[in-house]
């Protein structure tokens, strides 16, 4: 049975790290407490008062189903979950009924082609009328943040804050928008294979247009995925332009130096996969490119 009951509580760390990709936007940083003490509630609540192997195996499953709906909702999966403690209660806290206890979790997964580790701590003191926890280190590996460059600094904020429900949060949403903005790439290089070059492939954050009627003239789309200080993820997109010396002297009302502006608006107006297609429809067809298939 002891056995039975530490599986069931590993799957419910797990469900808890899971949760919080499905949940509103974080509170202020006031509530952060709250918001960090919820782990070890939720670690700690459905298994207490269980009694017999077959209420073990019941809620098991129960949280085996809820764990693969997680899953499949936000794209992580938690492959290995470890807990220890340990008892830093001293005598004379023992006296005044106060307990403090260490917990180290370690837990490794993946978010789509992601991997990461995470090793935190998580102390915990407790007297006669409360409980508070506080999150006193995390550590964040990932793998491979060489494709995902953005990834760095979003991982720093989180370890530096000790944010666990943040990374979870954040870590979501920008898989799905890498995943978005990698399909969206291969779409483009597909409809238009001449004019579209993908130099580091789909997943990286450029993609050069290259007129194939005016030899030099070339626009670079860029789009990073950026994180901000309360872990939204959002993406922007920039417009940089190549072109020959020649058409800029000739480029009177200055169309070439507001192409970044007027980028910009169109995104604003019509959404990224249409103002990429209004953009990369004009440059293959005005300029005796190809049509579109």
């Amino acid at each position: 049975m002891d056995s039975e009951l530490a599986e069931v509580r590993a799957l419910e760390a797990e469900i808890a790290a899971l949760r919080p990709a499905c949940e509103e936007p974080p509170a202020p940083r006031g509530d952060a407490a709250s918001v960090q003490k919820s782990f070890p509630e939720i670690y700690q609540s459905d298994s207490e008062g269980w009694e017999s192997s077959k209420d073990l195996r019941s809620n098991r499953g129960h949280l085996e189903s809820e764990l693969l709906f997680l899953s499949t909702l936000t794209g992580i999966s938690i492959r290995n979950y470890s807990k220890k403690t340990e008892n830093l209660t001293s005598p004379e806290m023992a006296e005044k009924s106060i307990k403090k206890v260490l917990q180290r979790h370690r837990l490794s997964g993946t978010c789509h082609m992601i991997s990461f580790q995470l090793e935190f701590q998580i102390l915990e003191i407790q007297n006669k009328e409360n409980l508070s926890s506080v999150i006193t280190d995390l550590n964040i590996i990932m793998e491979p943040t060489t494709t995902y460059s953005e990834l760095k600094e979003f991982v720093s904020r989180a370890e530096e804050r000790r944010d666990l429900f943040m990374f979870f949060r954040s870590l979501h949403f920008f898989m799905e928008w890498c995943d978005y903005r990698k399909r969206t790439f291969k779409h483009f290089k597909e409809k238009y294979p001449e004019a579209v070059h993908l130099p580091e492939g789909a997943s990286a954050s450029y993609m050069r247009v290259q007129s194939t009627s005016q030899p030099g003239f070339e626009l670079v789309i860029v789009w990073r995925i950026q994180t901000d200080e309360e872990g939204t993820v959002l993406p922007k997109l920039d417009l940089l332009t190549k072109v020959p010396h020649q058409a800029l002297e000739l480029d009177k009302k200055g169309v070439v130096e507001t192409a970044a502006v007027g980028f910009r608006a169109l995104l604003s107006v019509l959404g990224i996969e249409a103002a990429l297609e209004s953009l990369l429809s004009v440059l293959c067809t005005e300029h005796g490119g190809q049509s579109p298939q």
